[in-house]
């Protein structure tokens, strides 16, 4: 997999965001997009994620060289962050089936495993409203990091989330992410400690 930005620009009303990024991504690969909170990372997330256009340029996607258009993205993408929504009305084992009925598990895994991966088991057949804001954030990045995608796209991944949490994260980028295209926008060493490739977003000013 290959994410390529040419000359990928954003403004809001007269202020640009970014202006005229080059840079490709490259599977495998970790990279973290960096920056002060309102530099444009998570921005620049969603535009590379087809979620968002740019202002100016382009974003390509590419699979063993064959283009993949925006309308075909879904597939390939697996995307977290912390404002994205998520079906409250359903228990948790409702929406993981729900979720995985649209995308593959990485092999091996099942509902129940994910569920248990968690330290979610007793809140299994709780509706996700009732849960707290951390609880909300490991579905959101179990729902992103377990599902069979080439390409992982991670907006402040350790939003919310306890000490414990945010170990919960570790482990599991350092067991799941491998040979994936992971993409991280943060400002938290802690969320990018894995990626060794940086882009710092306010260079593109």
């Amino acid at each position: 997999m290959k994410i390529s930005l040419e000359h990928t620009s954003k403004r809001f009303l007269r202020h640009w965001i970014f202006k005229d990024i080059n840079y490709t991504f490259s599977a495998p690969g970790a990279y973290a997009l960096l920056g002060a909170n309102g530099s444009g990372k998570s921005t620049l997330l969603r535009i590379i994620a087809g979620m968002q256009n740019p202002s100016l340029g382009k974003v390509f996607h590419f699979d063993n060289d064959k283009l993949i258009e925006n309308s075909n993205l879904f597939p390939y993408i697996s995307f977290c962050a912390p404002g994205m929504e998520i079906v409250e009305e359903f228990t948790l084992h409702e929406f993981l089936e729900f979720h995985f009925s649209f995308k593959k598990m990485l092999p091996g895994l099942s509902i129940s495993s994910i569920i248990e991966l968690c330290g979610l088991q007793a809140a299994a057949d709780r509706v996700i409203g009732e849960f707290s804001s951390g609880m909300k954030q490991r579905v959101k990045l179990a729902q992103a990091i377990f599902a069979d995608t080439p390409m992982l796209l991670l907006d402040e991944p350790c939003t919310n989330l306890d000490q414990a949490g945010v170990e919960q994260y570790t482990n599991w980028m350092e067991q799941y992410a491998k040979n994936r295209l992971v993409i991280v926008a943060s400002n938290d060493v802690r969320e990018y400690f894995f990626c060794k490739e940086q882009l710092t977003v306010e260079d593109y000013r």
